[in-house]
């Protein structure tokens, strides 16, 4: 498992089922926490060095989502986001944390902020904030976002342009099309993802 990740972190070997049945167990007697004990208790989960303990931060925000607030993104997920970060964390993360408060809240500085920072995962996290959205998606500024990362040869960054294009060509074809041709300078990466829509 450590191989697998790059060895961004020691494993515990715990697996994926065993570890979420293992904290369903150990959070089913919790109160509800409030918004900020949820953030500091998923810090304090980053800080610890196996990455089964990285992985459980995407658990317990998904069991106390409705304890965040409008500030958790940028009070807690943007250093979350950029701690002991692997496409692993930060997917999870983003599906757990990133993409539901978006809905939520008006969350469009935050993830302007992210695009424009240097840090690939914040860009990563920014470009698929609205997965899962689908028909709600917001595909002028989802577009906009993957736009701005155009000509990153990032794998990681173009990936994710890839998975956003990807998205939208399920409801939206035409838009993902028309992208793919005023960007001509797009990471075949990106555009091989987008293909598997458009021509799935």
């Amino acid at each position: 498992m450590a191989r697998y990740m790059r060895f961004v972190a020691p494993f515990l070997g715990i697996g994926s089922d065993e570890r979420r049945r293992l904290l369903r167990r150990a959070w089913s007697e919790l109160p509800a926490p409030t918004s900020s004990e949820l953030g500091t208790a998923c810090l304090a989960l980053m800080k610890q060095p196996q990455r089964e303990f990285h992985y459980s931060v995407a658990d317990l925000i998904t069991r106390f989502i409705d304890a965040t607030d409008e500030y958790f993104l940028d009070e807690y997920v943007t250093t979350l986001l950029t701690t002991k970060s692997w496409w692993d964390t930060v997917d999870g993360i983003g599906t757990a944390a990133v993409s539901p408060l978006c809905w939520r809240y008006d969350a469009s500085r935050i993830i302007l902020e992210w695009s424009a920072s240097d840090n690939i995962w914040l860009i990563r996290a920014a470009i698929q904030h609205q997965r899962g959205w689908k028909r709600d998606t917001d595909v002028a500024f989802v577009l906009d976002i993957c736009r701005a990362h155009v000509d990153s040869a990032e794998f990681f960054i173009a990936k994710a342009i890839g998975w956003a294009l990807r998205d939208i060509a399920r409801f939206d074809p035409t838009a993902v099309r028309r992208f793919l041709e005023q960007n001509a300078g797009l990471s075949p990466v990106a555009v091989r993802e987008a293909n598997r829509t458009l021509t799935g």
